[in-house]
């Protein structure tokens, strides 16, 4: 028999997040690997699903989602940024946000074109970019503040470049990108005409009264940048799949037309809940994720210490870094495994945000647990440390 898999396939590979999860599971342990936010959906947007099914709202939505989902997250966008969006023809509803990136690479990059992406990063984005025919191109970032430099970018780019890729706050780092270094980026992407695609889906969740700034909201950004976004972790429903893309009108379309194909669109009374969510839920809804959030980040990353697992201490999003060196193991994987047989916490290697092996000395916590899960799976960290320091 002739038959075989598509070329693509070796491009694609089980995520090593998803394979901790069931590693996880195997073993009976605490699942801090994935990013599955396990608290409660909030009252409005859970009801807001319900009374839509109800009502029938069942049906295919238009392409690129509900007006009313459309409507309130262009009000959402100005009442958070100041950005002015036009929700007819400037906003995609698609089928999370990694749906709503993907289907922007479809539409906007063509084979061979290059997109920079700061390392390290979320490993999807990577598998996007090589399943379009786009080739990933890696500026490192430096612990423990994640930075680089304008010189790092204009290694970098050739001919051939076609779009940066900024995820702020970042997955796995935790980095929020200053203004300084936004403007570093803007300046390079104006000089060298390039789109600037934006994952910024843990937008809400910043610390240290650090504040999020949409690339887009930059001089001469307006125009050029994707912006991706979506609900899935500001309400704590990864499964609904509701993300969307921010864009100029002149590529609004044909982002819409891939996600159409791809996706038909996002289960219509599920972005009916997001769009309750995001008209009734108010300002000290949002306050109060960067609030709880950080007391999260806080309890782990003392765990981590006391555990002599030094992290790196995010400055957003609810993932943190640290250092795994001293855990026997000669590789990531091996290490975290070790981790997970002795104390049953999973993590996710770091050689999963990198295109090579420079993060063999890293794992990623997820700290978006409920505090018993969360306390939990400190208190056993923290075992660990009391045992082998």
């Amino acid at each position: 028999m002739s038959l075989s898999t598509g070329n693509r396939l070796k491009w694609v590979k089980q995520s090593e997040i998803r394979n901790m999860s069931i590693e996880c599971e195997k073993h009976g342990g605490i699942n801090l690997s994935q990013g599955v936010c396990d608290l409660e959906v909030p009252s409005i947007v859970a009801q807001g699903a319900k009374q839509a099914i109800d009502d029938g709202v069942n049906a295919y939505t238009r392409y690129d989602g509900l007006n009313e989902l459309r409507e309130a997250i262009a009000k959402r966008q100005k009442n958070f940024s100041g950005m002015e969006v036009d929700p007819e023809n400037e906003i995609v509803v698609s089928s999370g946000a990694t749906g709503a990136l993907f289907s922007a690479f479809l539409a906007l990059l063509n084979a061979g074109d290059e997109v920079i992406l700061f390392e390290p990063y979320y490993g999807y984005h990577a598998i996007n970019l090589v399943s379009t025919l786009a080739v990933p191109v890696y500026v490192r970032m430096t612990p423990p503040d994640w930075t680089f430099s304008r010189e790092d970018l204009d290694k970098v780019v050739t001919k051939k470049t076609k779009a940066i890729l900024i995820n702020t706050p970042g997955n796995p780092s935790g980095k929020v990108f200053t203004t300084e270094e936004l403007k570093t980026i803007s300046e390079f992407a104006i000089e060298n005409d390039l789109f600037v695609f934006t994952d910024e889906i843990y937008e809400y969740f910043v610390y240290d009264d650090r504040q999020h700034i949409p690339p887009a909201s930059l001089p001469g950004m307006r125009e050029r940048t994707i912006m991706v976004s979506g609900l899935s972790k500001t309400y704590s429903i990864t499964g609904w799949r509701v993300g969307y893309v921010i864009c100029d009108a002149k590529w609004s379309t044909a982002i819409g037309y891939f996600s159409d194909m791809l996706y038909a669109c996002a289960p219509a009374p599920l972005q009916m809940g997001a769009a309750m969510g995001l008209i009734h839920l108010g300002p000290e809804f949002y306050d109060n994720i960067s609030k709880e959030y950080q007391k999260k980040r806080d309890r782990i990353c003392d765990a981590l210490n006391t555990a002599g697992l030094t992290p790196f201490v995010p400055q957003g999003a609810y993932y943190v870094l640290c250092d795994i060196s001293g855990i026997p193991g000669s590789s990531g994987k091996k290490k975290v495994m070790h981790l997970l047989k002795e104390i049953k916490v999973a993590s996710v290697p770091g050689e999963a945000f990198y295109h090579d092996a420079a993060g063999e000395n890293l794992t990623r916590f997820c700290f978006a647990k409920e505090d018993t899960v969360l306390n939990e799976a400190c208190r056993r960290l923290e075992s660990y440390g009391s045992k082998n320091l």
